[in-house]
């Protein structure tokens, strides 16, 4: 990565335990270079409060903890409130802060006074904390340190002082590609540790010829149930690339436990092994765990020459021979809060990413059309390495790539639409009966307002009690099956296989009926409050030492893995708290996009000019799907 290079890396657990760290002497000398130059030519001694040399472990960790103890978390909230302080990161005012933070670091080369360690990229994934530090100029963190102490900074636009002009952070940090580079790094990091650097997964219709018919391209889009499709299809690549379908997943299988906050002597081998081929001396040069697993197990063959006429990127190492075709999907997650209620507003988001696969021998480039409604607001939308965007007109962005090896997401984007309908729509009703029985209802429009060749594959819904143990369920939906386990009723509307493409009411009235329950009326300040975590019982106060404790970042965490349990609040319906109040939906709808975003494949053109087929796809899966009980306090 051009103009990015790293001084240092950590690998912790949530209890702020360094289980790996990586520190690059190269990069780093460059650092300490830059600091003497600008000591030299700093006459205000601001440059003497950076800290020079990269801290050890401990105080890095001991850094961590006092930052924790002045934010509240480490992320930190990134908005300036009356408990800033003047120095932190908070004082600048901009939510940027929460993933890009700094740390004053006690160093014992300043006779035990702190001294400033930024840019530090913050990544949370899963029981890890991910930290990143790259390389930037000494008058970048000078910069940034003049902002922790200025009153009415972190506006995107240049702030005035004394007839002076200073930059605001967000202008600041666009100008600096190694953060960009740095988050890459980190993400890439974090996914070696949780085990999802794996190759992406191509899947064709069962009974297709070579080539056929596409039916998805799952590339980081979480899809688990794949009972009714066909077996995943590797194409013939020359020489030693044959066995790159297998590679990814054996580079990666090490770290199968790693999820449990803990790093192997395995896990941190492989690590080691990647950071050393990825990004020797400190400068990332191919993040692909694929292709590197690859060049390290494979190595070249004598099939394998290299084109003399071109040069060869080094994301695609090998290249392809055999039939040639190009497949492309576009895969959109929705993600809801339904409530049916006029003092709560419903909230819908979308997020969807352009998956391709392109079998292609030679290094051609591939140019491609995007066809963008302009009703459609778009938030963002990020590309591949690999490609060049141009200019995105009024109804189109037209896309110039040269593909790497294997399925790869071209595009990513997020989005908003005035037009956009949930392909489910509805409410949810439950209220009490008496003490141990409640009155539930169900009235759900699936498909209203889509037509061919939109085809809902299937639909489920599901009703968690985790804290009652049902002993009785008496209903009948209009349509679908009816299962029921302890603590869980699952409805299964539309199954796979029969699919749904016309629009249709379900219906589902009916009573459950429960064990011994908590006393849930008692005073909230006299409530012992329980958590449940991934099946777990645990008590907050116990727990206050972990970062998964502090009341912000434990909410986000557990909302964003679908089994949170809502603070606890003083209301006269036992249902109408905690998890009780809501219910989830998991569906997929193929044949279009909810944003309108859609491929042409006949706008596909390829240089040096070759006939290849080419087929597009799109679906739209449910995320955070949820309908609130509208009887209930559903939270915000």
């Amino acid at each position: 990565m051009l103009g990015c290079g790293i001084r240092a890396l950590w690998v912790l657990n949530q209890s702020n335990h360094v289980l790996f760290s990586r520190r690059f002497p190269t990069v780093d000398r460059q650092w300490r270079v830059a600091c003497r130059r600008q000591r030299i030519q700093d006459n205000s001694g601001t440059s003497n409060s950076l800290l020079v040399l990269l801290p050890s472990d401990n105080q890095l960790v001991q850094a961590l903890v006092d930052k924790k103890a002045r934010d509240g978390s480490i992320q930190g909230t990134g908005i300036h409130d009356t408990d800033s302080v003047e120095g932190s990161d908070s004082w600048v005012d901009d939510p940027i802060t929460r993933h890009i933070i700094s740390l004053q670091v006690l160093s014992m080369e300043e006779g035990a006074s702190s001294a400033l360690l930024w840019p530090l990229i913050l990544l949370l994934k899963g029981q890890f904390q991910i930290l990143v530090l790259p390389l930037v100029q000494p008058r970048h963190m000078v910069a940034y340190n003049d902002l922790c102490w200025r009153a009415g900074c972190g506006s995107p636009m240049e702030l005035k002082e004394d007839n002076q002009q200073f930059q605001g952070l967000s202008s600041m940090l666009l100008g600096l590609p190694c953060i960009t580079g740095a988050f890459v790094v980190a993400k890439t990091i974090g996914d070696i540790v949780m085990g999802d650097a794996a190759e992406a997964e191509v899947l064709f219709n069962a009974g297709a010829c070579t080539g056929g018919s596409l039916d998805s391209l799952t590339v980081g889009i979480g899809i688990t149930n794949t009972a009714s499709r066909g077996k995943a299809a590797a194409p013939p690549i020359s020489g030693a690339a044959t066995a790159v379908a297998t590679v990814a997943a054996s580079a990666t299988s090490t770290l199968v436990g790693s999820s449990k906050g803990n790093l192997r002597p395995a896990d941190k081998d492989v690590l080691r092994n990647f950071i050393s081929s990825s990004m020797p001396f400190g400068t990332p040069l191919d993040l692909s765990v694929l292709n590197l697993s690859s060049l390290r197990i494979n190595g070249f063959s004598a099939l394998d020459i290299p084109p003399t006429d071109q040069k060869q990127p080094a994301w695609k190492p090998y290249l392809y021979k055999g039939k040639q075709k190009i497949l492309l999907t576009i895969a959109e997650t929705v993600t809801a809060a339904l409530y049916d209620r006029d003092d709560v507003l419903d909230m819908l988001s979308l997020s969807g990413q352009i998956n391709c696969r392109a079998d292609l021998e030679g290094i051609p480039d591939v140019s491609l059309s995007i066809a963008c409604p302009s009703s459609t607001k778009y938030e963002s939308f990020t590309f591949h390495p690999c490609a060049q965007a141009s200019e995105h007109f009024l109804d189109k962005q037209t896309l110039n790539f040269s593909p790497p090896m294997g399925s790869f997401v071209l595009a990513r984007y997020l989005a908003s639409s005035s037009n956009s309908r949930p392909p489910v729509q509805g409410f949810y009703q439950l209220s009490m009966v008496s003490e141990d029985e409640g009155a539930f209802l169900f009235k759900l429009r699936l498909m209203e307002g889509y037509k061919a060749p939109f085809t809902m594959e299937y639909c489920f819904l599901s009703i968690p009690f985790p804290r009652q143990r049902i002993l009785a369920l008496d209903g009948n939906p209009s349509m679908g099956t009816i299962s029921v386990s302890d603590h869980l009723v699952e409805w299964k509307i539309v199954v796979s296989g029969r699919g749904l493409s016309k629009n249709t009411e379900a219906t589902f009235p009916g009573t459950i009926k429960f064990g011994q329950m908590l006393d849930l009326k008692m005073p909230n300040k006299h409530r012992k409050a329980i958590h449940y975590y991934h099946g777990e019982e645990f008590n907050p106060e116990i727990e206050a030492d972990s970062e998964t404790a502090k009341g912000q970042d434990l909410f986000q965490e557990k909302m964003s893995k679908g089994d949170a349990n809502l603070a606890a609040v003083d209301l006269d319906e036992p249902f109408c708290w905690e998890a009780y109040s809501y219910a989830k939906v998991s569906f997929k709808v193929n044949g279009g996009t909810m944003t309108g975003i859609s491929l042409d494949s006949k706008s596909l053109s390829i240089y040096p000019a070759v006939k290849v087929p080419c087929e597009c796809s799109s679906q739209v899966l449910s995320g955070e799907y949820i309908f609130w009980n509208e009887n209930g306090s559903a939270a915000p």
